[in-house]
């Protein structure tokens, strides 16, 4: 043992970590998985809101091609799908992107009516997961402002 100055000792010999350096990175480990597990979404509920965002931008599509026609378009739920009824000959996307997505059970006989007059009626449409019915994502618009996507929660 080295004496360093008047009555102070250093040992050598004796390296290791501390128990408050221990606790300090096990709760930077901790904080770091929490956040991992919050950043972590369902993967079908993604797909889900993937599916509402499209059909917002085609529901607004065929509402803008409505108002430039003149002629009524109407979107109905199919049993693989959907479809624009009064488009002619103009082709819009009839499947959606994921086949697990669907219309509410209480919604598939609903007939969203895009047009011709600028201003539509309130409406709205719930799309769900048919694996895990409790997912459900809802497009709306109050008739003047473009269709909107909320997710519901559980």
């Amino acid at each position: 043992m080295r004496i360093l100055a008047a009555g102070s000792l250093r040992w050598r010999g004796a390296a290791g970590f501390t128990l408050l350096e221990l606790l300090v990175v096990v709760a930077i480990v901790a904080l770091a998985s929490v956040g991992v597990g919050f950043a972590m979404r369902d993967a079908s509920l993604v797909q889900l809101e993937r599916d509402a965002e499209r059909l917002s931008a085609l529901l607004e599509s065929a509402r803008a091609r409505s108002r430039v026609s003149g002629v009524p378009v109407r979107w109905r739920p199919s049993a693989d799908g959907f479809r624009f009824e009064g488009l002619g000959d103009a082709e819009l996307p009839q499947q959606w992107l994921d086949p697990d997505t669907g219309v509410a059970d209480e919604e598939r006989n609903l007939a969203l009516v895009l047009g011709p007059e600028p201003i539509i009626g309130p409406q709205q449409l719930t799309l769900v997961s048919r694996s895990a019915p409790a997912k459900a994502v809802r497009l709306a618009t109050d008739g003047v402002r473009p269709f909107a996507v909320q997710v519901a929660l559980p």
